[in-house]
């Protein structure tokens, strides 16, 4: 990817639209946005002159994007390859580089390794040493704590550990893509295998018929079975949320970005929905590589792996007396129809030869909040609508922008939503800086970025 033609383009616009929480797009959703992004580029002087769906085309057979069929409608999507998510992030941490060495780096290193070394250790009388003088460290750690000698780690080291904690947590996107890429690759290579081994006492066919899951049971199956236990387990789980609950209250936390305290929000839920997608990838293919087994489409398969490599063996003995180049005399008789992929195809629209009058764009100044207020206040707008729609955003995601809060719950009174939306964030948002855009009823419009972090109580 870091090599490709308009690596720049590639990494910016795949890196915003299928690098954050968004991971799959179906194929029109994704080409709209990809266009509305390189007219914005080509009006910035970059020299992008392709569609769209060209470009998506050419990332596809550069292996940055994997094209997918979706299960729940008959469009296919588009997500990233595990190189082009690694890609991004290398980039990422080109823009906002960490320190290379740090002292919660190194304590996590350290534990491992003291844990790793107990725990692989096969003399009873030296494990039992490393447990005593660890229970000896945790009881010296009570008796500080019960005589009131608590040692508060430092905000800025703090810091640091929950920054560490975000670097973990963004490369786990990159090993789900890699656990569903080696198991799609394993089901290829097992139904390979099954097509090209003859006879009944065939390895795997053996190994099928007897019950066993060979893609469950495979290093990467293995790995995310581990994984998936571990996750769905309830007292663990149940550790985890209160943990986090605990950390997201204390005060360092507001140093973070919002995209990060959204993260670490989103962390659980983020990591039960990824995981069940790979699971349920696991199941289908260990029942579909069943029944391509016990029905009759593995003996199909067979036969037509026979015929042909018979034919090319006998092309091969062929191709020692008579010249590629030579006349046969064997006429075939071939279809007149032209076979084209169906992305070829493209609906005819009337629109486009129709000359229709020129847009005209208009500066508008910024409109003043106290005159907002005043609309508010004049206006008979459904506040306690607004306020619901806020809280049920806050509590879906933690957090919330107003355009978070649009994209879920369109505005119902137009215009009117918007400044309603607007007051609400003065008076129980936090100010981010900077703008963002919103959008209502096929309009769109500029407003100061506003934060909800919490419910609103009427």
């Amino acid at each position: 990817m870091l090599r490709a033609r308009n690596a720049d383009t590639a990494v910016a616009i795949l890196g915003n639209h299928l690098a954050g929480e968004e991971r799959r797009l179906v194929a029109p959703v994704l080409f709209e946005k990809v266009d509305a992004d390189l007219e914005e580029l080509r009006a910035e002087g970059f020299d992008l002159p392709q569609t769209a769906q060209a470009y998506c085309t050419e990332w596809r057979n550069q292996q940055i994007l994997i094209r997918r069929s979706a299960e729940e409608s008959r469009e296919e999507t588009f997500e990233l390859s595990p190189g082009a998510l690694t890609a991004i992030r290398f980039v990422t941490d080109l823009a906002e580089p960490r320190q290379s060495v740090t002292e919660s780096r190194l304590a996590t290193i350290q534990d491992r390794l003291r844990e790793l070394a107990r725990d692989t250790d096969p003399d009873a009388a030296s494990r039992l040493q490393a447990l005593y003088t660890e229970r000896d460290r945790i009881q010296a750690e009570i008796d500080r704590v019960e005589s009131g000698e608590i040692d508060v780690l430092a905000p800025d080291r703090a810091l640091e550990r929950i920054r560490d904690i975000l670097g973990l947590v963004e490369e786990v996107p990159a090993d789900f893509a890699r656990v569903r890429s080696q198991l799609e690759q394993l089901n290829r290579t097992l139904r390979e295998r099954l097509v090209e081994q003859e006879g009944p006492r065939a390895s795997v066919l053996e190994d099928i018929f007897r019950g066993v899951d060979l893609l469950a049971e495979s290093d990467a199956g293995r790995s995310f079975a581990g994984f998936y236990a571990l996750l769905l387990d309830p007292e663990r789980g149940l550790e985890f949320e209160e943990s986090l609950a605990r950390v997201m209250d204390r005060g360092f936390i507001d140093r973070l970005s919002p995209a990060q305290v959204r993260t670490l929000r989103r962390l659980m839920p983020s990591l039960q929905d990824r995981g069940s997608e790979i699971h349920t990838v696991l199941t289908t293919f260990s029942r579909s590589l069943r029944r391509f087994v016990q029905s009759q489409e593995l003996q199909r398969e067979r036969q037509i792996s026979r015929q042909l490599r018979a034919g090319l063996r006998e092309a091969l003995q062929a191709s020692e007396a008579v010249r590629p180049w030579a006349r046969t005399g064997l006429h075939l008789d071939l279809t007149s129809m032209q076979l084209s992929s169906v992305d070829a195809l493209k609906l005819h629209n009337p629109g486009d030869f129709e000359a229709g009058d020129v847009a005209v764009s208009h500066e508008v100044d910024a409109v003043d909040i106290g005159e907002l207020l005043a609309l508010a206040r004049a206006s008979d707008i459904d506040m306690a609508e607004l306020e619901g729609n806020v809280n049920d955003v806050v509590d879906a995601h933690g957090a919330a922008t107003i355009a978070d809060v649009l994209e879920v719950h369109p505005a119902s009174q137009g215009v009117a939503s918007v400044v309603g939306l607007l007051v609400l964030a003065q008076e129980h948002g936090q100010p981010l800086g900077g703008r963002e855009d919103v959008h209502w009823d096929g309009r769109r419009g500029t407003l100061d970025r506003y934060l909800f972090t919490g419910r609103i109580i009427p």
